[in-house]
This record gives structure tokens, C-alpha cells and sequence, in this order.
């Protein structure tokens, strides 16, 4: 009897809002004469301004050193943004600040034809 009690109560109360974090990975091809001014600027000012936007979670970026199966992407860099949702991602995106950090690693690509997508993390369902 106490463990229905114990069910029903559980039951009763509202279920918390699960929210799934997004990740946004965009494949850039950067410069190789100007990678360690992309990484200086991805380390001292992109990176701890977007530390700071609601939402965040976390970031990186890769470089690319080998395809071990199938088609290595086109591109030497791959960044990798996490945020706890896409509204959220798109209010970094659409602020000040973004407008000013962005261009640091944009300036540094040989192309601005890059891929960009956007997952959703399952693993923090």
C-alpha cells in the first residue's frame, strides 16, 4: 500500500521540462599560413565570449588529421558549438557580440562556402 502512495504521489506532480541540447558543427577551411592567428583568436576571444551567452555549454575546435574510413570533408577545421537549445543559439548568433567575435574567425578561411549543421544531442535526453 505505501508504495502505490509513493507512485501516486509521483505521478501527481508536473513533469519537468526536458530540454535536449543542440550541436552545430561547421566544417571551415582555414587559411594554413594564418591557422595560429585562428586559434589565437577561437582561444582569446571567440571562445570566452560566447562562455558568457546564456544557453551555452560548451565549444571546441578540431583540426582535421586523417580520414580513417570513408571521405575525409574538404575542410582542414571542424567547430563544434553546444547549446542548451536552438533559441538560445540563435540569440548568440543574432547579438553584438557575435557580430564582433565571428569575423576574428571568418577573416582567416579561405572560403566563405562552409557547411554548417545542426544536431541534436540524444545523449543528454
Amino acid at each position: 500500500m505505501a508504495m502505490l502512495a509513493g507512485a501516486g504521489a509521483t505521478a501527481a506532480r508536473p513533469a519537468a521540462r526536458v530540454r535536449q541540447p543542440i550541436v552545430l558543427q561547421v566544417d571551415l577551411t582555414v587559411d594554413p599560413a594564418r591557422s595560429e592567428e585562428m586559434l589565437k583568436d577561437f582561444r582569446t576571444i571567440f571562445k570566452p565570449a560566447a562562455a558568457k551567452q546564456p544557453g551555452y555549454i560548451d565549444v571546441k575546435l578540431l583540426k582535421l588529421r586523417q580520414a580513417i574510413q570513408g571521405n575525409a570533408p574538404s575542410a582542414n577545421y571542424r567547430f563544434v558549438l553546444t547549446y542548451e537549445s536552438e533559441e538560445l543559439r540563435q540569440k548568440w548568433v543574432a547579438s553584438a557580440t557575435h557580430q564582433k567575435v565571428w569575423p576574428a574567425i571568418e577573416n582567416t578561411l579561405q572560403s566563405m562556402d562552409y557547411t554548417v549543421l545542426l544536431y541534436d544531442d540524444l545523449t543528454q535526453a
